[in-house]
């Protein structure tokens, strides 16, 4: 992993997705990770977790969820959070935390957790459905996030574009570029 990253010019490595609802596996990831995570800085990278909702909707029981596991058991020092948020602001509302304030549910799990948020992934979220939407088309107020927590990158994706990938991603950019925070 880390050779294919050197190779390709990469900054950052990062876990895309795992979903268990078995603390033990979120324990053991962990672990993984943070080994993972002192490999990558030897090599000059930087190595995070992309969040999904159900880290945030997941009960293992007394409101203990994967996140909690995560962020008590990551190294802070070796390893950040690429926080989709998108997914965050879905979590929030799914698991009933964020229905009123879904932007202040993902600023209060960026505040809170011990690890540095570096980058973002940045997808809308269509009012009506739910479903994923293109920058600027949905209900998420990114300026408000933006405004309470800066990051290194920000990643323009829309799982499902209405449109061609380039479309999606050249409707984004230009969102990005005029938004004022």
């Amino acid at each position: 992993k880390i050779a294919n990253a050197r190779t390709l010019g990469q900054r950052f490595m990062v876990v895309p997705y795992l979903n268990s609802d078995r603390e033990d596996d979120w324990k053991r990831w962990a672990e993984q990770m943070n080994v993972e995570a002192a490999a990558a800085r030897k090599a000059g990278l930087r190595y995070g977790y992309h969040n999904h909702a159900h880290e945030f909707t997941i009960d293992f029981g007394n409101g203990r969820r994967p996140w909690d596991v995560l962020t008590e058991e990551l190294d802070p020092r070796l390893v950040h959070l690429e926080i989709d948020i998108y997914w965050a602001v879905t979590g929030g509302i799914n698991s009933g935390e964020g229905v009123e304030d879904p932007e202040g549910f993902t600023l209060d799990v960026i505040r809170s957790a011990p690890q540095r948020v570096l980058q973002y992934h940045v997808k809308d979220r269509d009012p009506a459905t739910g479903d994923m939407a293109d920058l600027g088309t949905g209900m998420i107020d990114f300026a408000r996030i933006f405004r309470g927590h800066q990051v290194m990158e920000y990643i323009v994706e829309n799982d499902t574009p209405d449109v061609t990938p380039q479309q999606t991603a050249a409707v984004g950019y230009r969102y990005l570029r005029r938004l004022r925070f």
